[in-house]
């Protein structure tokens, strides 16, 4: 069980307003580190540089989209065994399954809430303290 003040998060989404929303939620269940990057491209400076253990990504973004910045990701060797987690307000099948076969650990959909954030992560990382 890993404590979420342990755990480093890097929030991609081209929308400040999202970004300090997830990162308010995160905050709530425990999270203390957190980064931003506004798309894809920074997203990937920004975890290489300050290697991150969770990804939460937004799909639709200028210069890399989520899905370009989850195979950047994937085809990085120091970064692909990096959780992410799809943060969208597409929830169309296609999306989901290009995202799955890219390898994403979990998807949510907009509108989230602190609650199911917390339960995707747990998802991913086991129940955290």
């Amino acid at each position: 069980m890993p404590a979420a003040s342990s755990i480093r998060v890097l929030v991609v989404d081209d929308q400040l307003t999202m970004r300090a929303l997830v990162r308010s939620a995160l905050q709530q269940i425990g999270f203390s580190d957190v980064s931003e990057a506004p798309d894809g491209e920074e997203g990937l400076k920004t975890l290489i540089a300050k290697g991150c253990q969770l990804v939460i990504s937004d799909y639709n973004m200028p210069k890399m989209d989520g899905l370009d910045f989850l195979r950047a990701i994937r085809s990085h060797e120091p970064t692909r065994k990096t959780a992410f987690i799809m943060l969208t307000g597409r929830s169309d099948k296609e999306l989901v399954q290009r995202a799955i076969q890219y390898g994403v650990n979990n998807y949510i959909a907009k509108p989230f809430t602190t609650v199911g954030l917390k339960q995707k992560i747990e998802a991913v990382f086991g129940a955290l303290t």
